[in-house]
């Protein structure tokens, strides 16, 4: 299965997406389809997800990049093949290429965390760090191709990799038959467009949901104009579906197959990520929670049975760590508060102790004496807390007050 340049923009259809698992037997694995009790008291019907962070990989990048490399004439692969991606691609692309023995190169971000960095060299790409965005990477690696013949390939922009992804449809319909909705989130959209024509060939009862990150929705503005539209300086914490303007081939396909789009905010990933973890036990990047945030954001616009797709779980510990502490702050379950005291032996101590009264677990402390805002007797302290709600949040506040102290908004 393999698409020249002139006919790329060609549909995708169901026998190309049956072609492609017989492709990815034995190499893409077919991953777990999850109950979620606490989803499903939520929606009012039965949830599941699809544990496509529990990948090869970890994410379903490889099914597309695979078939697309696959299906390349033997020249192409004697040229190698070229990617730019901050993570999941550039991944894919690695193990899709030593698995069938062609030479890989990869440009990614001279930002991109080092986990996925070390990844991808370990899976047996060529990494070169090129450019502060995706953007100057994906320059940088179609210069490389133009300059030395290798075969770029594109993250979702391809009928082949469309088909690729499209597999993960063909196991949702054999693993959970009855499902009536299937959500999942949408960046350039090869993985939605891919579901789609699998499942709207099959089962076009079935509604899909394609979910996107408010500050990076470009499927939104270029479904009403009828064409592509770019979203400049797209921003989301969720890197996975950060993409400024849709896939034309990918475009195509959502636009008569996927039944509506939906945003999400940075606070409904933060709690999505934060329940997947909690309640799942499972490890999901912001990009493969979106579905479930759009879940937890209006339970009841959803028929069931549910599928939500948890695309990836690649998370640097890093943003792991600011996701979760925010995911708790939108919950009420971390608070951060500044305040006044007087700058005396024990005071401090003092303040811990009304803290503990109210059972607030205290995190960080930090101690200013010394500052231009402050009086000559004054000390400035910032406290982060782990509390139990909001309700216990209002609680400690009030037992701070009552305590004589001035909290700082």
């Amino acid at each position: 299965m393999s698409y020249s340049t002139a006919d790329s923009l060609r549909s995708v259809t169901l026998d190309d997406v049956r072609g492609a698992q017989k492709m990815l037997s034995g190499v893409a694995r077919v991953t777990a389809m999850e109950t979620s009790r606490h989803l499903s008291r939520t929606v009012g019907s039965p949830v599941h997800l699809k544990c496509e962070n529990l990948q090869r990989t970890g994410s379903f990048k490889l099914r597309g990049a695979y078939v697309r490399i696959a299906g390349l004439l033997p020249e192409e692969r004697a040229a190698g093949v070229v990617a730019a991606s901050a993570g999941n691609h550039a991944q894919g692309v690695a193990l899709a290429s030593s698995l069938l023995g062609v030479r890989s190169t990869v440009f990614m971000p001279k930002g991109a965390p080092l986990p996925k960095i070390s990844a991808t060299r370990e899976y047996g790409a060529e990494v070169r760090l090129h450019g502060q965005v995706v953007d100057e990477t994906l320059a940088a690696a179609q210069e490389y191709a133009a300059e030395t013949g290798a075969v770029f390939i594109h993250p979702f922009d391809h009928p082949d990799v469309i088909a690729g992804q499209g597999t993960v449809g063909l196991e949702i319909l054999e693993q959970c038959p009855e499902a009536r909705t299937i959500v999942v989130g949408i960046g350039g959209g090869g993985l939605a467009a891919g579901i789609a024509v699998a499942v709207k060939a099959l089962r076009p009862d079935v509604r899909i949901v394609g979910v996107q990150a408010t500050g990076a929705a470009a499927y939104p503005p270029s479904l009403a104009a009828g064409r592509p539209v770019t979203v400049d300086n797209p921003a989301t914490m969720a890197d996975g579906i950060k993409v400024g303007r849709p896939g034309d081939v990918p475009f195509g396909i959502i636009g008569e197959l996927v039944d509506e789009v939906r945003t999400v905010s940075e606070d409904e990933l933060s709690a999505a990520l934060l329940l997947c973890l909690e309640r799942a036990k499972l490890v999901v990047e912001p990009a493969g929670a979106s579905p479930v945030a759009a879940l937890l954001s209006e339970p009841g616009a959803f028929e069931g049975p549910v599928v939500a797709v948890l695309s990836g779980g690649n998370v640097d510990p890093v943003l792991m760590q600011r996701v979760l502490r925010h995911g708790m702050a939108a919950q009420g379950r971390y608070l951060a508060v500044r305040l006044r005291l007087t700058d005396r032996p024990g005071a401090l101590a003092t303040l811990l102790g009304v803290l503990s009264v109210v059972d607030a677990n205290v995190l960080d402390v930090s101690h200013v004496r010394t500052d231009p805002r402050l009086g000559l007797t004054e000390a400035e302290v910032e406290l982060h807390l782990e509390t139990k709600g909001p309700a216990h949040c209002v609680e400690v506040g009030q037992a701070l007050r009552e305590a004589g102290y001035t909290v700082i908004d």
